[in-house]
């Protein structure tokens, strides 16, 4: 099973939230909570809301389909940062110039799955190598 949660126009630049989004890539759901939770970055906070909704959006997908939710067996299947549109603002500055100022925004994407177990493995198609 799997789930996605995406934050839109979020106001951090890409390459922060990427720093964080970096320390949860790969980790169970829950460890990745309790990272962001003390992380010390102010994107922290964003990304933590957006894992906890992709845990949530899991939740709710097992409900639907009547299938057994175990939080626990959740993991971090990928998350990235997307750079988002750039708002662009002036800033007076020496002799009559205007210095520009880029305020960058970011889209962030984190989706959860479940680990398969360990005896299942993936067919490919065509036959063995």
């Amino acid at each position: 099973m799997e789930a996605k949660a995406k934050a839109r126009f979020v106001r951090v630049t890409p390459q922060k939230a990427r720093r964080v989004v970096d320390l949860v890539r790969g980790k169970g759901a829950g460890e990745a909570v309790a990272t962001l939770k003390f992380a010390p970055q102010a994107a922290g906070e964003t990304v933590l809301k957006v894992v906890e909704s992709a845990i949530a959006n899991a939740r709710q997908t097992a409900a639907r389909d009547n299938e057994r939710f175990d939080e626990s067996a959740l993991y971090v299947a990928e998350a990235f940062v997307d750079e988002g549109p750039t708002m662009k603002r002036f800033r007076p500055r020496a002799q009559g110039r205007a210095g520009r100022i880029l305020k960058r925004t970011s889209h962030i994407t984190v989706v959860v799955a479940t680990r398969e177990p360990a005896g299942a493995k993936a067919t490919t198609k065509g036959g063995t190598r």
